[in-house]
């Protein structure tokens, strides 16, 4: 970017900022923002396509290999103790840059006590607490210059998005309660993952396997090896919801389930983008981000917790 020049030093942080502040897979939000600001929302769909095919079919060949009958039975060893090392070295990371000290590290304990109920409401409310404590208890951080962003969508396409957000988030348990239409319930299921999940990629575990493995659409061998090999291919991590829905549906589970997870986090680049600098400049806005990304160390916690236990369960 820095060779075309695109963007320069200080909007570049300013897009990773906000990607990193908005629910969804911050470096593929990073990507849509950028291919957004340089060739409007055409160029946010070429730079969301280029970013994500990739891995996109390596993960769907992965979930149809896993189906051929040859003896497999090796990988699944070696790609939990892929999936764990990775997350465990995730937690260590995330823990010292969000949750180092006592307040924040209590919310990051209390919160990764959600392993214990594996539902994905819980796993949302502990977000939205963590949240709230950190608007009343935590202090804003030293306030840093922000540069101003010219972005080639409004406020009405902004606002049109948010709502498409929140109605998508409303309608679609609605209307998988209310239709035995199996793309519905997992559009469902892998929209909300996509729509409620902080921290990036290795967060959005525990929300996946919250709606895939108690349902009984993917084992937990299954899980936890497709997250392994997510590991080793390029690309964002969310393009492991390509691998579930291959392994669920096909080929069109696969792009259902890609969609449903990348949708959300582009409405919201869509949405922010036009009013990033003047909410991130709010105290309170940076009080309750950080009780929120203590939170997410909790449930990356949980996660690598629920990983830890797939590999003692097959050693015993």
């Amino acid at each position: 970017m820095q060779k075309r020049a695109w963007l320069d030093e200080a909007t570049y942080a300013e897009l990773v900022a906000l990607c990193q502040t908005l629910p969804g897979p911050a470096s593929t939000q990073t990507g849509i923002a950028i291919g957004l600001l340089r060739a409007g929302p055409l160029g946010a769909l070429a730079a969301w396509l280029g970013f994500t095919l990739p891995s996109f079919v390596l993960m769907v060949a992965f979930a149809y290999l896993t189906t051929l009958p040859v003896e497999l039975g090796w990988l699944f060893p070696v790609l939990k103790l892929v999936a764990f090392v990775v997350v465990a070295l995730a937690v260590w990371r995330m823990a010292r840059a969000l949750a180092w000290d006592l307040p924040r590290g209590a919310i990051a304990l209390g919160s990764a006590a959600v392993f214990a109920f594996p539902v994905a409401i819980v796993q949302v409310l502990v977000i939205a607490v963590a949240g709230v404590v950190g608007w009343l208890v935590l202090p804003a951080p030293p306030a840093a210059p922000s540069a101003p962003l010219r972005v080639p969508v409004g406020p009405r396409v902004a606002a049109a998005c948010l709502a498409l957000y929140l109605a998508l988030l409303v309608a679609l348990p609605v209307a998988s309660a209310a239709t035995e239409n199996f793309e519905v319930r997992l559009i469902d299921s892998i929209y909300r993952s996509g729509a409620l999940v902080f921290g990036g990629g290795h967060v959005v575990l525990p929300l996946l396997h919250a709606e895939v493995v108690p349902n009984g659409w993917v084992s937990e061998d299954q899980f936890v090896a497709g997250y392994g090999a997510a590991q080793l291919m390029p690309g964002p991590l969310f393009t492991f919801a390509g691998f579930l829905g291959a392994t669920i549906d096909g080929l069109t589970g696969a792009v259902l389930a890609t969609l449903a997870i990348f949708l959300p986090g582009a409405l919201l680049v869509f949405a922010a983008l036009p009013s990033w600098g003047a909410v991130r400049s709010r105290s309170w806005a940076q009080r309750t981000l950080r009780g929120i990304n203590a939170a997410v160390v909790g449930l990356l916690l949980a996660a690598l917790v629920g990983i830890a236990r797939a590999i003692a369960s097959t050693l015993i």
